[in-house]
């Protein structure tokens, strides 16, 4: 789907954007990954703006704690 260099920066984006997060969350880091999938998926493989839509799908990712 994606060439190498594109999953490694979605990689990158998507573990800093969770790195303060606990991995047993899984349910927001993979509401993040889906949302910084569908970007990249729709063209976005700029590092800055899928940074954005992370930030943007972490506060609206379900959450154990709310």
């Amino acid at each position: 789907m994606f060439d190498t260099a594109t999953t490694a920066l979605l990689r990158a984006v998507l573990d800093e954007i969770c790195e303060g997060i606990s991995q047993r969350e899984t349910g927001a880091r993979a509401h993040v990954a889906s949302k910084i999938l569908e970007a990249a998926t729709e063209g976005e493989v700029s590092r800055e703006r899928l940074k954005q839509v992370g930030r943007d799908a972490l506060s609206h990712a379900p959450t154990m704690w709310r």
